[in-house]
């Protein structure tokens, strides 16, 4: 997915985002970890566990939701107000093929930044050794709330 140019609104988002996402219970739960932050982009992994899949041995829809949920959560927090949080107001997923594999990678996008509302994209791939496969892709609609920190 390729990565459109954008300008934070706080210089500190970066550590912003990496406190936001260590006070998530869920996300260290199920082993999700940060992996890449940029203004509008956030990618979060998880290594596979047999805690984390669904009765045929493929990740569970759950946590593949709910890691591009994060994703993209947390990108569209990198482009708010110091004192902003985010909340999401919308999504739909498209669930593509089974995810199996070591690892899945979630890439939350910014499409278009708002105000009050920034609509971002959630990319979910199950990666075996060097190979990606897209398992899902989610539309999301993520409203700022100003005074909502983390």
């Amino acid at each position: 997915m390729t990565e459109t140019a954008f300008t934070p609104r706080f210089a500190g988002y970066i550590e912003r985002i990496r406190n936001g996402f260590a006070a998530q219970p869920f996300m260290g739960l199920i082993g999700a970890r940060l992996s890449h932050i940029s203004p509008g982009a956030v990618d979060l992994e998880i290594t596979a566990m047999s805690e984390l899949k669904q009765q045929h041995g493929f990740f569970h829809g759950g946590v593949i939701t709910s890691l591009a949920d994060s994703a993209a959560g947390f990108a569209a927090l990198s482009l708010f107000e110091e004192d902003d949080g985010v909340l999401t107001a919308e999504l739909k997923i498209n669930f593509l093929a089974p995810a199996d594999g070591e690892k899945l990678i979630a890439r939350g996008r910014v499409i278009k930044p708002g105000r009050t509302l920034t609509v971002c994209r959630g990319d979910v791939f199950s990666v075996e050794g060097e190979n990606e496969k897209l398992v899902a892709s989610a539309l999301l609609t993520m409203a700022c709330r100003p005074g909502l920190k983390h």
